[in-house]
């Protein structure tokens, strides 16, 4: 039950930030920027924790799942990516669509490959 909990309080802490972002971000109309920010800096904490894992004993099973799991499963959002993309064929904004999954696919995958290097480099300094 308290992992629940944890995972759900990170959660909510994940859906404001990625509220906070869509209001921060300047939304441009032809194309979802603060989707994409928020899926790009999920990934980046998604491999930067991960990878701190192995090099330090700070990271236990349950801030884990309240950081990845819940604050960046909150953040990161495949569900609007989706909507956003049909909206964007519905319009016939072809080019845009498929720019919009080309570049939340890539530049998330790259996020969590730069953060699990960014830990790395971090971590095996010290």
């Amino acid at each position: 039950m308290i992992e629940f909990l944890i995972v759900g309080l990170g959660g909510f802490i994940g859906c404001c930030l990625r509220f906070g972002i869509s209001k921060l971000s300047p939304y441009n109309l032809q194309f979802p920027f603060p989707t994409l920010l928020s899926n790009i800096i999920a990934g980046f904490f998604v491999g930067f924790i991960t990878e701190i894992e192995q090099y330090s004993n700070s990271i236990t099973p349950k801030t884990k799942q309240f950081l990845t799991t819940g604050m960046m499963g909150g953040l990161s959002t495949f569900s609007t990516f989706s909507l956003e993309t049909v909206h964007m064929f519905a319009q016939s904004k072809y080019t845009h669509a498929v720019l919009n999954i080309l570049l939340n696919i890539l530049l998330s995958f790259a996020g969590v490959v730069l953060g699990m290097l960014t830990a790395k480099l971090i971590f095996k300094k010290q």
